[in-house]
């Protein structure tokens, strides 16, 4: 009876890793992740809740250019939720370095060398780029020196594809970006999550995975509702924002496993190259839409970071 009694949160954990897509300190504390994910729009967030002020302050009174005081931040966000979870904390590269092999991993040194100053461990961190040819090939070499990585924005199988023969260690298919495109695209108001394309989207790539045996952690993203997290409960990992943890945390309906790598038919891992790689994510519009957007928004919000502490100055 008791297990029947558990909410679908803690059902949902004793299956798959629980990740915190949030930089709500207190919002962590409340649901007890194993993981937290980071992205700009989230850093953003964070520096203005009322409990980071003090932090702000002190970043910007410190002085130095608006990039190097914004990096400030992002770390002391980062360091504040690695000493809550005891697992990964991912910390995003910047934006215009997403077609910059070179530039990307001068920010991953920079970033890891940072988290160090604060007593955080590269071990502690994942670098997350976007899954842009450049980024995956950033990420490679990144992860030969033993900085691990999150390959973000991540909407095809070309790009799955690409990260798992790079030897990536996660992956960040978003799930809600993809529905977004194909509801707008086909004209209705949402779909069943057994039809729902972003999920379709993250199992594809998940029995890809584990029936060619490759170790990069498959983490689902960007949920629209707790049907879609319900509909990958059994994956790797979900990264889930703070009023979807709450939703599922308040409901004890039960909860079944849909994704297990015993389930995954036996398949031969593949390989692209840099022109067979750009051909598929051209002919795939909503991943090209999905990709680009996401790295304008990103870098939107970092500059309205940017232009909050330019105020504060």
């Amino acid at each position: 009876m008791e297990d029947a009694m558990a909410s679908r949160l803690q059902q949902l954990k004793d299956m798959t890793i629980v990740v915190a897509d949030t930089g709500d300190i207190e919002a962590v504390k409340r649901h007890q992740p194993q993981d937290c994910t980071t992205n700009p729009s989230l850093v953003l967030k964070a520096v203005q809740d009322e409990g980071f002020q003090d932090t702000f302050k002190e970043a910007v009174a410190k002085g130095g250019s608006v990039e190097d005081i914004a990096q400030d931040l992002v770390i002391r966000v980062g360091s504040a939720l690695a000493g809550i979870v005891p697992g990964y904390v991912s910390t995003e590269v910047d934006a215009r370095l997403s077609f910059d092999v070179d530039g990307s991993i001068a920010k991953a040194h920079s970033l890891i060398e940072a988290y160090g100053q604060q007593g955080v461990g590269k071990d502690r961190i994942l670098i997350k780029l976007a899954s842009t040819w450049e980024g995956i090939r950033a990420a490679e070499k990144l992860e030969k020196e033993g900085i691990r990585c999150n390959l973000t924005l991540l909407f095809s199988m070309a790009q799955a594809v690409a990260c798992a023969d790079a030897g990536v260690t996660l992956i960040s298919p978003f799930v809600g970006r993809i529905t977004d495109w194909y509801k707008a695209s086909e004209g209705v108001d949402g779909y069943d999550p057994e039809d729902d394309p972003g999920v379709k989207s993250v199992r594809e790539i998940y029995a890809y995975y584990k029936g060619a045996g490759i170790d990069t952690i498959v983490m689902g993203a960007s949920f629209r509702n707790a049907g879609q997290i319900a509909a990958l409960a059994g994956c790797d990992r979900l990264t889930i924002s703070p009023d979807l943890l709450k939703e599922l945390s308040e409901d004890d309906t039960p909860l079944e496993r849909k994704l297990s790598p015993k389930a995954a038919s036996r398949t031969e891992p593949g390989s692209l190259d840099e022109p067979t790689f750009r051909w598929q994510l051209n002919e795939d519009a909503m991943a090209t839409e999905k990709l680009s957007e996401g790295i304008r928004k990103f870098h939107a919000d970092a500059e309205k970071l940017y232009g909050l502490i330019e105020g504060a100055r």
